[in-house]
């Protein structure tokens, strides 16, 4: 009888082990971000996307790209998007397996705007914690104003994303939206070239110059070839 109840209750404690199990599954699935950006493991197919070597764009009506490169070196540093008057910056490092990078990235960010005489704000956004950096800037008119800046970064698999949206997307969830979107979708192919964390994963020309597409294979009605930009600064 003693064994027939131990042996029952091990059946019943079974049963509640499975049961918090399951409801632990569903908590870890219900926490999982439901959208990217994405690792290539994740969203291998290319279908829809502009291979840019570490960085793959999917395709939106309107948006328009433009390379950055490096002057001195010619090296594709970033990626600009520009969208309904906004913009964001798109840079791919190298980060350590078993490490994080953003939240010692965004403290020195906070020290480069700072050095400029800007400040500096941690919010929580879509994307996690993210900065919004304002800076003195000149205006057209000569008067004194800021420049905003928000920059929103993402830890992957041995790579860290980081964006920067500049104009009305900085400020205005409205304006941020489709953006936002477009960021969601951004594939990082890290590749499996051992490199130092924080350099630069490697951006190229697309293969072919075409326009980006509508989604759905359709050409846009304001065609945007890849262009190169001026240099930048990159980070670390």
């Amino acid at each position: 009888m003693a064994f027939g109840r131990l042996r029952k209750n091990k059946q019943e404690q079974d049963t509640n082990d499975d049961a918090r199990s399951d409801e632990e599954d569903a908590g870890a699935i219900a926490e999982a971000p439901a959208s990217g950006p994405y690792d290539v493991a994740d969203k291998p197919s290319e279908e829809g996307y502009v291979d840019l070597g570490a960085l793959r764009i999917a395709a939106a009506e309107g948006l328009q790209l433009r390379l950055e490169v490096e002057e001195k070196t010619q090296r594709v540093v970033a990626v600009t998007l520009d969208l309904n008057g906004s913009s964001l910056q798109l840079q791919a490092f190298a980060a350590p397996r078993s490490d994080t990078l953003w939240d010692d990235i965004r403290g020195q960010i906070g020290k480069s705007v700072g050095s400029q005489g800007g400040t500096v704000d941690e919010l929580e956004g879509v994307f996690g914690t993210e900065l919004l950096a304002k800076v003195p800037a000149q205006a057209q008119d000569g008067s004194k104003g800021f420049r905003v800046a928000r920059f929103v970064g993402v830890d992957g698999p041995r790579w860290f994303l980081r964006g920067v949206f500049g104009g009305p997307a900085a400020m205005d969830p409205a304006a941020a939206g489709p953006l936002e979107e477009v960021f969601r979708n951004v594939v990082v192919v890290r590749g499996e070239q051992p490199l130092p964390p924080r350099d630069l994963l490697q951006l190229r020309l697309p293969r072919d110059s075409s326009p980006l597409p509508r989604p759905g294979g359709a050409t846009s009605d304001r065609p945007a070839p890849p262009e190169r930009g001026p240099e930048i600064s990159t980070i670390g």
